[in-house]
């Protein structure tokens, strides 16, 4: 795993400049670093050795060196892509993966990422044709960010190497309502838009081709059709297989590494199937790792991990830490480089960091609620359909009435739930789903910015099908991409850890669209046939457990102590900036504090918002 940078421009790129963009990502990559540098063009990286750590230097380049290549990610097939193009003449210098993309280009030109299968973000520069390539994985495990202005293209692995270019602005988009609006509501601004005016992200799958001052994009793989079609839950056999099959391959393809691996286990059923396959497949403990928060037991998942640990025999270190969410927004914001409202990164940060003194790569069971339909809100979708008959200004009064009741900061609060499912069903099918997962909803962000819903109109658009096949679609487009992945990204980088997910899997995504939908989500029963495909790993007990994400009882730890909440928020600086109504917000941080609402989402978005422009705009970054 890496960090990579580059730039192609009108006149000479130097080494300094460069060096200055790589230096500011050392933390993706603390094992080397390399080089290119060919007048108007200059490519780096920052090396975590994960496969060849004695070889495989990077910038690579092909037999005659007119070719380089800087790549970040793992190619976990590239052991028969590697005999195929030996066999078609290529010769090879390391024993490495990322050699093979090169010889890949040579043979196959634009199409090269098609035949990767892994996580990756690519830069490749053919000195010949004088053109430059950028390209992602499908699901976007790896980040690509770049600025053109003309005749000019830089990339980064992060915003924050890319700021380092003289060439690229450092202003905030944040002054268009309609974007902070998408802020406020997504938690994260959709790609291929940032934060910063100017930088786009590539986007999943994406293809760059740049060549004389001109960007064109592509994409070379779509989501995989899922399909609506259901089928009898009583023949699944061969279903079950199929998965169990799929899995197995994904996740030993995923344990190729020359260094240390263990994974991450929360005592959930993705992690806990992940960790059960490894264990039949290595010949000694598997390292696992999980965290635990002081201050709420309804958001503690330990136990759980640590009675998977006891049952699967893993080697299994169980942390437990006390509140400090505080304490992290600033590191949280800078790895991040924009603002980032799941609160879920402090402790996926906390849990990498303390495993990367373990390990160098940790399994995950990301994805799992993704392809198979993990969470309740997809039963919910399904369930307001089946409530169609209820009129919905019944739905909005019943809204109105919980509404009134007081808000504990539990997980599994019922008057919170109760409130967001009858808002929800009180709307189209497209903007129930989205109500259940944004945090601002169209009246807070009208408060807070006076704005139209454009987050709304954006969820919309994107969900092409009017039904559960539609929904699962629109959120691997979304969520997946722009929220979990992002975290999981910046979280394991900033610890120098490799994070993988045999769920993101191509190949198994392809395998398990096209399954029966209410295979995947039957009746009340999420995961149905995920949990099917576990029974022969794990007991039933474990299974079928309840639902629990993966996060920290930060409306409780708010509502302990929410003096840094208004220090920041309702700060003279924050004020200033004439982003938001400084009524609303004094308003939603009095009811959290009273206990009358758990405004914990909203406060902490709006915390990452106010920090970001002190750590990137006020002062100017760069």
């Amino acid at each position: 795993m890496c960090g990579i940078c580059g730039a192609i421009q009108t006149d000479t790129v130097t080494e300094t400049l460069l060096r200055t963009m790589n230096d500011t990502i050392h933390h993706r990559g603390p094992d080397g670093e390399g080089y290119y540098l060919c007048e108007n063009v200059g490519l780096a990286m920052r090396r975590l050795a994960i496969i060849d750590v004695g070889g495989s230097e990077q910038p690579l380049y092909n037999e005659n060196q007119s070719i380089a290549l800087v790549f970040n990610g793992e190619i976990y097939n590239y052991q028969v892509l590697r005999q195929d193009l030996i066999a078609k003449g290529h010769v090879f210098r390391t024993d490495g993966d990322g050699e093979t993309i090169i010889h890949l280009y040579e043979e196959y030109g634009r199409d090269f990422p098609k035949y990767l299968r892994g996580q990756f973000a690519v830069g490749l520069w053919d000195n010949n044709k004088r053109e430059l390539f950028l390209t992602r994985d499908r699901y976007g495990q790896k980040p690509i960010y770049y600025y053109h202005n003309g005749e000019t293209l830089i990339f980064a692995s992060e915003i924050k190497a890319l700021l380092k270019h003289p060439a690229v602005p450092c202003e905030s988009a944040f002054d268009d309502p309609a974007m902070l609006a998408l802020y406020l509501s997504y938690g994260y601004i959709p790609a291929p838009d940032t934060a910063f005016k100017g930088i786009k992200a590539l986007m999943p799958a994406g293809l760059l081709h740049f060549r004389d001052g001109t960007v064109e994009t592509d994409i070379y793989w779509q989501i995989p059709h899922i399909t609506d079609e259901t089928a009898d839950t009583e023949n699944i056999a061969h279903y079950v297989e199929m998965v169990q099959d799929a899995l197995q391959e994904a996740t030993k393809l995923r344990l190729i590494a020359d260094v240390p691996l263990g994974a991450f286990l929360s005592g959930g059923l993705d992690s806990s199937l992940i960790v059960a396959l490894m264990q039949q497949m290595t010949n000694q403990q598997v390292k696992t790792f999980s965290i635990g928060f002081a201050g709420d037991d309804s958001f503690d998942e330990s136990p759980y991990a640590k009675e998977v640990a006891d049952y699967l025999d893993t080697d299994h270190i169980a942390f437990t830490v006390e509140p400090q969410a505080m304490d992290l927004l600033q590191k949280l914001v800078w790895h991040h480089d924009q603002p980032f409202a799941d609160s879920s990164a402090i402790p996926t940060f906390l849990v990498s960091q303390l495993t990367r003194e373990h390990v160098t790569v940790a399994l995950t069971g990301d994805g799992g609620d993704e392809q198979f339909a993990g969470y309740d809100r997809f039963y919910a979708a399904t369930l307001v359909k089946k409530l169609g008959m209820i009129p919905k200004p019944l739905w909005k009064m019943a809204a109105s009435t919980i509404g009134l009741l007081p808000e504990g900061t539990g997980y599994y609060n019922r008057v919170k739930r109760a409130g967001r499912f009858a808002r929800g069903a009180a709307q189209s099918l497209a903007l129930a789903y989205f109500d259940w997962v944004r945090i601002a909803n169209a009246e807070m962000v009208k408060s807070l910015v006076n704005s139209a819903d454009t987050a709304g109109q954006h969820f919309e658009a994107v969900l092409e099908r009017d039904s559960l096949a539609g929904i699962l679609t629109a959120n691997q487009a979304t969520y997946l991409p722009d929220d979990l992945l992002i975290k999981a990204d910046r979280c394991s980088m900033a610890a120098s850890l490799e994070a993988r997910a045999p769920f993101l899997d191509h190949k198994l995504a392809e395998i398990a669209a096209p399954m029966p939908i209410n295979l995947k989500l039957n009746g009340s029963t999420t995961k149905y046939l995920l949990k099917e495909a576990a029974r022969d790993y794990l007991p039933d007990h474990i299974i079928d457990r309840k639902k629990h994400g993966f996060g920290v009882p930060l409306g409780a730890w708010l509502r302990k102590d929410i003096s840094p909440v208004k220090d920041l928020l309702l700060s003279e600086t924050s004020r200033q900036r004439k982003l938001l109504n400084s009524e609303t917000v004094q308003t939603l941080i009095t009811e959290h504090e009273s206990g009358q609402r758990d405004h914990n989402r909203i406060l902490w978005t709006l915390l990452t918002l106010e920090q970001w422009h002190r750590e990137f705009i006020d002062e100017s970054y760069a």
